[in-house]
């Protein structure tokens, strides 16, 4: 536990805070706005897109000049920025702050990762990466508890979205007054596409496998959309985005408890068979969706699931990559992997919103759950990383 790693686990706490508070009630708020399931995978896609656009770029330019504290400023003040959505009047707003904060939350992303591996020794990378997965969690269970609590006192959505400003603006703080920049060379004197080339063929091969993964890896407000439509009918439209919001917190807690037991995992028994079986939770979690779901029961056992594949998924990634990449292209690598993710994330929600929208709900989990399984294949049959 250094400083950066309880700084790291602070900033991702407060953040996901903000951003959870936002994401619970954002596709009611789309609807309410005149859009649908087609408007809100727009919105996810496309935000993951310029979010992947800042992650491949702005990474590298920190190894450049031998400083990652002023891009992670950056990020955090962008992302907190999301809240002024409560000014929006139509669908489209919504999806231009939300692209603004995206580029903050793409920017800040690899490096942060860089300057946690950069924080610890390589033998406690999978509890560190475990440690701050949790704390990012945490925030995203206590983020949708606020905004429960505040619609339970018939705070309307905009009100809420103003609430998220209050810990954006702590992320900038502990930025400022916490966090220790790292020792790191400057101006290492490769250029951008160098850096790509000199990645390693292991580690090219792992982010390939996770691409193809990340096609069909959708984002969460689809399924806080699904299980609001699946219960309105029974509970009428209040109760429904209540429930929607109390499984996506349950949703969180399972996520923020398995994300350090993940990690401490990955270190016994090696972090690609562990990272393969996240790939097909999830799969086995959008099978589960295709059965016709109307009651609250039946639909908390999936998102349980859904947590505990994104605590693998997001905690081993990010501690596999750290093993593979050397220090001196790191945030570069981080970057890379972000990228591709972003991508495969800007085609899973809009292609798995598009078939909800225009051919069926179960052809988009059809295709999420195919996809995923080709993407855990092609994992297993790359060489093990080192130990």
């Amino acid at each position: 536990m250094t400083r950066n790693v309880a700084a790291i686990a602070l900033l991702s706490l407060f953040s996901d805070m903000g951003h959870e508070m936002v994401t619970s009630v954002m596709p009611f708020f789309v609807v309410a706005l005149g859009g649908g399931p087609g408007a809100v995978g727009l919105i996810e896609g496309v935000s993951d897109l310029f979010a992947s656009l800042a992650k491949i770029w702005l990474p590298h330019y920190s190894e450049r000049t031998g400083r990652r504290k002023p891009f992670l400023m950056a990020g955090y003040l962008l992302t907190a920025l999301k809240g002024v959505m409560a000014f929006a009047t139509s669908w489209t707003q919504v999806l231009v702050v939300r692209v603004i904060a995206w580029v903050g939350r793409g920017a800040r992303g690899p490096v942060r990762d860089a300057m946690l591996a950069d924080s610890v020794p390589a033998a406690y990378l999978g509890r560190a990466f475990g440690l701050h997965r949790a704390a990012d969690t945490l925030g995203a269970v206590v983020g949708p508890l606020i905004a429960l609590g505040l619609l339970a006192v018939h705070w309307g959505y905009r009100g809420i979205f103003l609430v998220s400003l209050i810990p954006g603006g702590l992320t900038v703080l502990i930025v400022l007054f916490m966090v220790r920049e790292p020792s790191l060379r400057p101006g290492h004197g490769i250029g951008f596409r160098q850096s790509l080339i000199s990645l390693p063929r292991d580690f090219r091969r792992f982010v390939a496998a996770a691409g193809v993964f990340g096609l069909g890896n959708f984002g969460p407000m689809l399924l806080i959309l699904y299980a609001r439509q699946s219960l309105i009918a029974r509970l009428g439209a209040q109760q429904a985005d209540s429930w929607a919001i109390g499984l996506y917190i349950l949703f969180n807690i399972a996520y923020a408890a398995c994300s350090y037991p993940a990690g401490l995992l990955s270190e016994r028994t090696g972090k690609r068979p562990l990272l393969v079986l996240g790939y097909l939770l999830f799969a086995l979690m959008c099978v589960g969706f295709l059965v016709s779901v109307r009651h609250v029961t039946a639909l908390a056992p999936l998102f349980v699931l859904g947590g505990v594949y994104i605590a693998i998924v997001d905690t081993i990634e990010g501690a596999l990559a750290a093993e593979l990449l050397p220090d001196h292209v790191r945030a570069t690598g981080f970057g890379l992997l972000g990228t591709v993710s972003g991508i495969g994330d800007l085609m899973s929600s809009l292609v798995v919103g598009l078939l909800w929208a225009h051919v069926s709900l179960a052809s988009g989990f059809i295709y999420a759950a195919v996809l995923a399984t080709l993407g855990a294949g092609l994992l297993a049959r790359r060489p093990r990383s080192r130990p």
